[in-house]
């Protein structure tokens, strides 16, 4: 039997990838999991039922590298292996370059694997990801497309050209990151200020859905800001604190070093 589309790797995003697509109407029976831990792949089973769960990557047409960044390469020869024209990579920090020359090493045939990298964020485990995607050398327009579906199946996608994925790295891939940062000390101000933990915790959550869901709608963070703060009062008394603070160049910041980093990482 070939399968449709093989995801090796059942951690938390190939997991996440997978639910997705079967809510999204992909048939069980025609998609693989591969994952070698014993105790997650017994959870595979009993999660996703009709969705075959092996230690080796069977046959099929299409595979999703959900692995860690040092098993790329040995995954990827072993989907091409398997008969996978399509293979796209989740890995932070491994070029669709790197990829492909693995593939050469190797041998394969002479029909060109279409290689795709694709950089997600944590958001994915629940439906709202931002993930950026991007071709290799022999990956065409219907393979972007493929691509951006499978994607699509957790959250929006965005294609860029991959000379920009280590600025996504630092904007959105470890933007969950700096948020949750600000969750945690807006709800410790909440405490100071006299409310009890678990209220703070629980406004602050539902105060970042509601305002992410504005800026969704609206688009203009900086004429939101304004709308919410009156000449004089409250809120402009707290925002001239944090701009004291140099919130605002911190973030800047934080967002430089992240990419900066993805490219030391990567070897650039």
């Amino acid at each position: 039997m070939t399968f449709e589309l093989v995801i090796v790797g059942g951690g938390n995003m190939g997991a996440a990838l997978l639910t997705g697509l079967l809510a999204g109407g992909l048939a069980p029976g025609s998609v693989a999991v591969v994952e070698v831990d014993r105790a997650r792949a017994d959870g595979l089973v009993e999660r996703f039922p009709g969705v075959s769960v092996s230690a080796t990557v069977p046959e099929c047409a299409a595979a999703v590298l959900a692995v860690k960044p040092p098993d790329i390469a040995a995954v990827a020869v072993e989907a091409a292996r398997a008969g996978a024209q399509r293979l796209l990579s989740i890995a932070a920090g491994i070029s669709t370059g790197a990829i492909e020359a693995a593939l050469g090493a190797a041998d394969q045939s002479s029909t060109p694997i279409a290689v795709l990298r694709a950089m997600p964020n944590t958001p994915a485990l629940v439906g709202h990801g931002v993930t950026a995607v991007c071709g290799g050398e022999h990956a065409t327009d219907d393979d972007m497309a493929w691509a951006t579906e499978v994607l699509g199946a957790v959250g929006t996608v965005v294609r860029l050209p991959e000379s920009s994925f280590d600025a996504v790295t630092g904007l959105t891939g470890s933007g969950p990151a700096y948020l949750f940062l600000v969750a945690e000390a807006l709800a410790d101000a909440g405490v100071l200020v006299g409310l009890a933990r678990p209220v703070a915790e629980s406004m602050v959550a539902d105060l970042f859905v509601g305002a992410a869901a504005l800026l969704r709608e609206q688009g203009d963070p900086r004429a939101l800001r304004s709308m919410v703060t009156s000449p004089g009062g409250t809120t402009a008394a707290a925002v001239q604190v944090l701009e004291s603070a140099a919130v605002r160049a911190a973030f800047v910041d934080a967002v430089v070093a992240s990419a900066r980093r993805s490219r030391e990482l990567a070897g650039g």
